[in-house]
């Protein structure tokens, strides 16, 4: 099949394609309308509105800081740097220097996109055997987070610091003065961090630095509103703004991390300092594919996150979605019909693509998603969605067990130059492996793995291996129009559940004409391969039986989203933080 056959039959309207292209089953396209730029009609405030430049961080002190040092003629990987060492301070439950990230990175200069890879990595010494008891039966979720078995090689400083080699304007040491000086005189507890220390107390208190650091001296947790000081991150921030990364790869504070790995919970995974040292960022080839006019530019593997996006729409490409109603059933049918697809693929091919054979163009490509469009009906949903066949693919594999994912922030900057970025940064589940080293997190990045290697004599890609990237769900994502001019940023948090929050939320941009705040605040709706997923509280929960008479098995929940988006405007540029959290899109 021609590669601009789904371009082509998106432009003729109310076109039938022939039954015999389509496998048996006939489906109608409808052309894309142009209809002007609604807002959602539940959202209470109007989007940030910027001149030049623009941070949305997921804490205010964070998104702040990344906007002075704009103001002091930074690039936005300046901003970056800064947001994150602010980051790991006010928002520990989420990132930190103790985890990794991954970062798009659009140079408006040169036009040069660029995928940084800051993933943490399996130690060299990692078994594929480590999340199995003796009698070869997985660990539970959390007998593997509380135990050094968990973590991995932190990443996102050394990738910062690369980035930061090429794109930067200011001092490295200046990017950390001002997290070290909220390090010192304390900053107050937010609301969201105060419920979270409560809620995880029984866990955090396992670690006697955490049981220090968030409890009075009765062992109360600390509430909101409460100044929080942490002078032993800022003593480290101080190395990093000394020696850059090499403060955490080698030195006494590998030497902490290395010791506290080997020491926390029942087993460690065989950390070194040799695997602290010889850790370095990737730069990979970013993923761009076509969604009707536009061009969606996310990262390969070993996230999942860009195939699983760009899957989504080219399947929905096939559907005329901007002429639903974005809070209907239909397009929540449509929506999750897409997802359960892309996650069909996701959980048997998707993985480190330096150790597993991943079809990332296979299954990305025209062809394959017009064939698997016609799975998708209108008037019932599929009972069984499995992989497809792509091209390219490698063979028996075994799908990999669902197993939770959780944690993460989204950091999305413009810069008065053009450049921009999008980074989605994590220490996994909250408070990573709740082991606290020198003021940060350790993160619990290895329980992306695959706790079981095979099933039934089949390998599954994402199994842990020395060295290996473990699968990420994280989704940084950038958009540019056909002439290549950036369009927005964005990425959001939520384990294998920020693949439905962005392509909700680009749906809202780009079909539905929303601006940025009215996209991030969408009742949430979504699959992760099983159920549609409505979000509890929101209008998205009336849906149910809608969804139910087609087919659908509905799971009604929270679901915490935190979105940034900027987006650019004719005059300007357009901000959204998710009000479901502390986030914040600041500019001028």
């Amino acid at each position: 099949m021609p590669g601009s056959i789904r371009r082509a039959l998106i432009a003729a309207p109310l076109l039938a394609l022939p039954l015999a292209l389509l496998g048996g089953k006939a489906t109608t396209v409808l052309a894309q309308d142009t209809r002007p730029m609604a807002a959602a009609p539940d959202v209470p405030r109007p989007p940030t509105r910027a001149g030049r430049q623009m941070v949305a961080a997921a804490h205010p002190l964070a998104a702040e800081v990344g906007l002075d040092m704009l103001r002091r003629g930074g690039a936005a990987v300046d901003a970056a740097v800064a947001v994150q060492a602010v980051l790991t301070l006010v928002e520990p439950q989420s990132s930190g220097i103790g985890g990794g990230a991954l970062m798009l990175h659009w140079n408006g200069l040169n036009r040069r996109l660029e995928a940084w890879d800051g993933r943490e990595t399996a130690p060299r010494a990692a078994s594929e055997n480590l999340f199995l008891r003796p009698d070869g039966t997985p660990l539970t979720f959390y007998e593997a987070v509380l135990s050094g078995r968990s973590v991995g090689v932190p990443g996102v400083l050394p990738m910062l610091e690369a980035a930061h080699h090429e794109g930067g304007r200011l001092p490295w040491a200046d990017l950390f003065a001002p997290a070290i000086r909220l390090a010192e005189e304390g900053f107050p507890v937010s609301p969201r961090l105060a419920g979270l220390i409560a809620e995880d107390a029984e866990r955090l208190k396992r670690d006697a630095a955490a049981r220090a650091y968030f409890f009075d001296g009765t062992g109360a947790p600390w509430p909101a509103g409460h100044l929080l000081r942490n002078p032993a991150l800022a003593e480290t921030l101080r190395l990093v703004a000394q020696r850059g990364a090499a403060a955490l790869q080698t030195g006494p504070v590998a030497g902490d991390i290395v010791q506290a790995v080997a020491g926390h919970g029942d087993a460690g995974n065989g950390m070194t300092a040799d695997d602290l040292a010889a850790y370095a960022p990737r730069k990979r080839e970013p993923l761009c594919t076509p969604y009707r006019q536009w061009r969606i530019c996310g990262f390969p593997p070993p996230s999942s996150g860009g195939i699983a996006v760009a899957q989504i729409l080219g399947l929905l490409e096939h559907f005329n979605v901007a002429a639903l109603d974005p809070h209907s059933a239909e397009a929540a049918h449509l929506l999750v019909e897409a997802e359960r697809l892309a996650f069909a693929d996701r959980n048997l091919y998707v993985a480190d693509s330096d150790f597993v054979q991943v079809p990332v163009h296979g299954l990305t490509e025209d062809a394959y998603l017009t064939l698997r469009a016609q799975l998708i009906e209108r008037g019932r949903a599929n009972p069984e969605p499995r992989p497809g066949q792509p091209r390219w693919r490698e063979g028996k594999l075994a799908p990999q067990p669902p197993q939770p994912e959780s944690g993460t922030s989204q950091v999305s900057i413009v810069d008065a130059m053009g450049n921009a970025l999008s980074m989605t940064t994590t220490v996994e589940d909250a408070f990573g492996a709740r082991l606290m080293v020198r003021g940060f997190f350790l993160n619990n990045e290895l329980t992306d793995f695959s706790f079981r290697p095979a099933i039934d004599r089949r390998a599954v890609a994402n199994r842990v291996q020395g060295g290996k990237r473990p699968r990420s769900s994280m989704s940084p994502t950038l958009v540019f129009d056909a002439e290549g001019r950036l369009l927005a940023s964005l990425g959001s948090p939520g384990g294998a559940r920020i693949i439905p929050y962005v392509v909700q939320t680009l749906l809202g941009l780009l079909d539905w004409r929303m601006d940025p705040q009215a996209a991030v605040s969408l009742p949430r709706i979504g699959s992760l391969g099983l159920a549609a997923e409505l979000e509890e509280g929101s209008a998205a929960a009336s849906l149910a039986p809608a969804l139910q008479a087609l087919g659908h098995r509905t799971e009604i929940r929270p679901m915490v989203s935190g979105l940034q988006v900027i987006s650019v405007a004719p005059h300007g540029l357009l901000g959204g933080a998710d009000p479901r959290r502390e986030g914040v899109a600041v500019g001028d």
